[in-house]
């Protein structure tokens, strides 16, 4: 073997545990000296052709059979840095899943590979069939073989070896280009050229002048074809007669090209915020990771305190990334960012397109901009030398991932904290639990802001109790209380903000004659009613089907909807308020790009008077108009099977209140409820955090609930009922055979939603105090659950869930 041999430790692109570590490739002589750690690279795995991460190049390999070599390199330069390939197996190991897993979590979308198998004919292979399945061409799509219904055949002709089946891989990534005119003439030569021209021939005329303006510079052709209305084949024909070069040039896509953006000074911090600003400089200057808890009330100008920091970072030349919930909170902070950093801003979030978030990542990878900006997975952005890492509403459960891996961000963002020795902020009104009991603790320090910029007391919160409504017989969606203030907020031209965590416009339709509930048929859930596109849909599965006009049991016509979501609430607005302009910013409204920009655009620029919508306004939203605020049900969250019940309904009603009052004009906030004695009601009325925090903390201790104890939930789902049920027991028993000590096993038990998609769903509880004790089992479990994997008994792990549903 040459000493000059160089390996690869891969990655490969299979998720299964027998796998779920590096394989030694060779790396052949031509990339010798360019395959580095963090490239995607093509390789032979079995019978196929995957993709695979370079984690590691080396001179020497300990493995004593023969290598296979790379058959393709698929970048000109690492996708991943070592911090991230770090990451990933860190990730890998905390999370029980793989590393592939983690490492196509941290890239965009247009660095994954599209798989496609093909058959290509082998030299045993008869004239006939040559003729019959291939004639001129080299392979045969599986695709296409399955659509002209050769694909039986062709596996026959496999078998009896006249044909092979081999896996392609296609990248997706897509580089924009535009074409650019490069002049080759001087302004004499040019000059010689217009007076040859015949009168009539006018583009050229026109294309010649444009070149003698351009005194040897060049131009893209779309700015000639909109300055100057010259197309294509203009150019062209300038070309073929040497006047100029048509050349392609690397065109960014940039999704806030559009944006107009005022220049904004740095405000002057009050004290509160100055002294948050100075306690966290230093650690930005002395390259010191600390976790910080930024708690101030709604409105006390935590995003100043966010923007000035950051630019602190970029005073000593490093970078900056900041973390929001959600999408529709993206608009406005990208707003303030670019007002204050102009194009050193890249914002990351699943509403780009691919093409622009793939522009994004990479202005940021090329260090074309320094500040990212953007939703849960931003926290992967390719930044080096970060100086500050900024989550705001950091009590958000959009920040956990729901599918694998099911990483937190807010841990992500300690363990990035940590590798650049940089402070971490974390900014609420209402923490999580977690962070306010490790605040307390010591483990973060905490950083207090208790007063508004606007000087004014935080909005009066009334509670109305709908019991009383329904004595007396009011059964709109809407308190008397709450329509006579939108009556008079909406004289005074003050604005409106109604909140209802619930889409749709009915929870389910009945049959008055036999009570049969209109039920998705692939879950155990009813299917909610919508107007707009009159469809019955399933939140769960996407199952859609159309409003239906009888009963398919009794065959009657007596189908009464009930339950109430935001197309219903619009609805009761039209009819209450028809003079009123009122836009609903759910799911429904807000799948388009650039959706939310464009609601959130009509309330600044005051044409709505009222904004309805689903739990993403209640976040950081802040129009100075707004000065009253309704709650139509705050018991939507309450009752659910989740032991933050209590948490979540009061940290949404304190967010939704703050929405109110925010600029000069005071504000006012109606809550709605069936359970007006509700201590997570009283305490969110009262704006008492610290109360709460106290009194929730005292049941958690009682109950054996986070931030106590630890949680992890294993979940099993499979076709059969039965045979998810023992495969839970199964766990069960492993648990308890391992006999860890201060552990506690709840369950197997059914989810609260029995089946979804045709799977049903049992789930094991597993609380714990020392994270190394369960590792061992928790292992055995993870390798346990490949064997029942073939058998399609999926066993899903789940380090500290938001949600047990």
């Amino acid at each position: 073997m040459a000493n000059n041999q160089r390996y690869a430790q891969v990655i490969v692109d299979v998720p299964t545990m027998q796998v779920n570590h590096p394989f030694d490739y060779i790396i052949p002589s031509q990339w010798a000296n360019f395959v580095t750690p963090g490239m995607r690279v093509q390789v032979p795995f079995g019978v196929r052709e995957v993709l695979g991460f370079v984690v590691e190049v080396s001179d020497e390999s300990n493995i004593d059979h023969e290598l296979k070599s790379i058959s393709a390199v698929l970048d000109d330069e690492p996708v991943l840095t070592s911090e991230m390939l770090q990451l990933g197996k860190e990730l890998a190991t905390q999370l029980f899943t793989f590393q592939i897993l983690c490492f196509q979590t941290m890239i965009p979308n247009l660095l994954k590979v599209d798989y496609t198998k093909v058959f290509v004919p082998l030299p045993t292979i008869s004239w006939e069939h040559q003729q019959q399945f291939f004639s001129s061409q080299k392979e045969v799509s599986w695709d296409a073989a399955n659509q002209n219904q050769q694909l039986a055949t062709l596996m026959q002709l496999k078998s009896a070896g006249e044909v092979a089946v081999e896996y392609r891989l296609k990248d997706k990534k897509k580089i924009k280009k535009a074409y650019w005119i490069q002049p080759l003439l001087d302004y004499e030569e040019l000059q010689e050229v217009e007076s040859q021209l015949r009168p009539q021939a006018t583009k050229q005329q026109d294309l010649v002048a444009v070149l003698m303006d351009l005194d040897g510079e060049n131009i893209s052709a779309k700015q000639l074809k909109a300055s100057f209305n010259l197309s294509m084949q203009t150019i062209r024909s300038g070309e073929r007669k040497g006047w100029l070069t048509v050349f392609e040039k690397e065109e960014k896509r940039d999704p806030y090209a559009d944006l107009v953006t005022e220049t904004v000074e740095p405000k002057t911090l009050f004290p509160e915020q100055q002294q948050a600003f100075n306690r966290i400089l230093p650690d930005i200057h002395t390259h010191r990771h600390e976790v910080f808890l930024l708690q101030g009330v709604t409105g006390s100008g935590k995003t100043e305190v966010y923007l000035q920091l950051i630019q602190a970072a970029r005073d000593l030349d490093k970078t900056a990334l900041l973390l929001v919930p959600e999408i529709g909170l993206t608009p406005q902070m990208v707003n303030q960012l670019k007002g204050r950093f102009g194009n050193d801003v890249a914002v990351l979030h699943s509403q780009l397109t691919a093409g622009e978030r793939f522009d994004e990542w990479r202005k940021l990878k090329h260090g074309e901009a320094h500040i990212a900006v953007g939703a849960r997975s931003s926290i992967f952005a390719p930044l080096d030398n970060l100086g500050i890492i900024i989550i705001d509403e950091e009590h958000e459960t959009t920040y956990k991932q729901n599918n694998a891996p099911r990483y937190h961000a807010r841990e992500v963002a300690k363990w990035r904290g940590n590798y650049h020795q940089c402070p971490v902020v974390l900014g609420s009104a209402t923490p999580s639990l977690e962070t306010r009991a490790r605040a307390q603790n010591g483990v973060y320090e905490r950083l207090t802001l208790t007063k508004r910029t606007n000087h004014h007391e935080l909005p009066d919160v009334q509670i109305v109790d709908m019991r009383e409504e329904f004595k007396h017989k009011n059964y709109y969606q809407f308190s008397r209380k709450l329509r006579d203030a939108i009556t008079e907020t909406l004289a005074r031209h003050e604005q409106v903000a109604l909140m209802l965590n619930r889409r749709g416009y009915a929870n389910y339709i009945q049959c008055m004659d036999c009570g049969h509930v209109f039920q998705c048929p692939n879950c155990d859930v009813s299917l909610t009613r919508h107007n707009e596109d009159k469809t019955l849909k399933c939140h769960y599965c996407g199952h859609t089907e159309a409003l239906p006009q009888f009963c398919p049991e009794c065959r009657g016509h007596h189908l009464q909807s009930f339950g109430t979501g935001t197309e219903k609430v619009e609805q009761e607005i039209m009819e209450l308020f028809p003079e009123a302009n009122v836009v609903r910013m759910d799911n429904d409204t807000t799948r388009r790009k650039g959706s939310h920009q464009k609601i959130l655009n009509k309330v600044a620029n005051h044409e709505a008077d009222i904004l309805l919508g689903t739990q993403m306004i209640a976040k950081g939203l802040d129009f100075p108009n707004i000065t009253l605020v309704g709650i139509i049900n705050a018991d939507t969250s309450l009752y659910l099977p989740n032991f933050r019940a209590s948490e979540q309904t009061f940290q949404l009603i304190t967010q939704m209140s703050g929405r109110a009052g925010r600029g000069d004009l005071p504000g006012q906030v109606f809550v709605q409820t069936f359970n007006p004695e509700h201590y997570a009601l009283q305490f969110a009325k009262a704006h008492d955090y610290e109360k709460f925090y106290a009194y929730e903390m005292r049941y958690r201790k009682l109950n054996h609930y986070s931030p106590y104890v630890f949680t992890i939930r294993l979940t099993v789902s499979h076709f059969d009922e039965k045979t998810g049920l023992r495969t839970a027991f199964k766990i069960r028993r492993l648990l308890q055979e391992a006999d860890v000590q201060q552990t506690r096993i709840l369950g197997p038990s059914q989810s609260a939603i029995a089946r979804i998609n045709n799977q049903y769903y049992f789930q094991v509880l597993y609380h714990y105090r020392n994270r190394h004790a369960i590792q061992p089992i928790l292992e055995t479990i993870k390798n346990k659950a490949q064997e029942w994997d073939r058998d399609h008994i999926h066993v899903m792990m789940d380090v500290e869930p938001m949600s047990f549903m």
